[in-house]
């Protein structure tokens, strides 16, 4: 029984040590953060006081950390100016997209402009030339048109004005612009007329050299008509033309007013039959670009009278 009790006693024993053990190991220092924080501030102030009061004897370890520490803030530093330079320069890419914008809407508005310029300018220009050739010929009466329509040749050989009989205007009236003639009525309604010029290759204008009075015909020609000039034939073989000289309407003319200036001399040589010479006439009308005219509202005397 005794050695029961002591058995008993000595696993009790050994029990207690090893719960005394575990206690032990189990054991945990718990601090309060507040004094963790009051630790961390006596630190920081020792370390600063010591730091100050022996600067030679931590030399060394500033050196050592400022080793460390200078790079990363270098890196640091690079990186942030790489990271501002690509805002800057994404901000100005911005900035010059929308300047850009500006400066096209601009430039578009300049263009119009431009154009505008240049047509009020050419049409001004234009209206100083029918001025000119209409003080030229002022012993005449004359309506001034614009052209609203003409032939799809692209050049004005028929072309339809704006003014018609409501306006005086009657058929065979002869038509100027530019510098000199441009042709002849040869259809009239109530508003509107139209105009056959000299480069139609149903057109004949009996005409006379200003220079030698030498008198010959124009005949419009359908292959010379896109060049713009005129074909002069008749012409005798002993006239005297030469290249520049002008050319006016004829007084034997059965349908132009006499002393109209049609236009310039050239190249004139023998024509096919050796009898007679013929050439060019360079109009002195602008037969591209028409857009007003001068009808001269007389007729020549002889259609008149009928």
């Amino acid at each position: 029984m005794a050695n029961i009790n002591s058995v008993v006693r000595k696993k009790h024993r050994r029990r207690e040590k090893r719960r005394e053990k575990e206690k032990k190991e189990r054991i945990n220092i718990n601090i309060d953060a507040k004094y963790f924080l009051y630790l961390l501030i006596f630190l920081c102030a020792i370390s600063a006081y010591f730091s100050y009061v022996y600067q030679d004897k931590f030399a060394p370890a500033k050196t050592f950390v400022g080793s460390i520490l200078t790079p990363m803030q270098n890196g640091i530093n690079t990186a942030g100016k790489y990271i501002l330079s690509k805002k800057e320069l994404l901000k100005s890419k911005e900035e010059l997209i929308l300047e850009n914008a500006k400066l096209k809407e601009q430039v578009a508005s300049l263009e119009a402009l431009n154009i505008e310029y240049i047509t009020d300018t050419a049409e001004l220009s234009e209206l100083r030339e029918l001025y000119s050739v209409g003080q030229k010929y002022s012993d005449y009466p004359m309506v001034a048109a614009t052209v609203i329509s003409r032939d799809s040749t692209g050049l004005y050989d028929v072309f339809t004005v704006n003014k018609g009989s409501k306006d005086g205007i009657k058929k065979d009236m002869n038509v100027i612009a530019g510098n000199g003639l441009v042709g002849i009525v040869t259809e009239v309604g109530s508003h509107y007329c139209k105009i056959r010029s000299i480069i139609d290759d149903t057109s004949y204008v009996s005409v006379m050299s200003v220079q030698t009075s030498d008198t010959f015909d124009l005949h419009g020609n359908l292959e010379m008509m896109a060049d713009g000039v005129v074909k002069a034939e008749n012409i005798s073989i002993d006239a005297k033309l030469k290249d520049g000289d002008e050319v006016v309407t004829s007084y034997i003319s059965d349908k132009y007013l006499q002393g109209i200036l049609v236009g310039y001399v050239s190249d004139i040589k023998m024509a096919s039959d050796n009898m007679t010479k013929i050439g060019i006439i360079k109009p002195a009308s602008d037969f591209m670009h028409i857009n007003n005219v001068l009808i001269i509202t007389e007729l020549k005397q002889g259609i008149a009278e009928e």
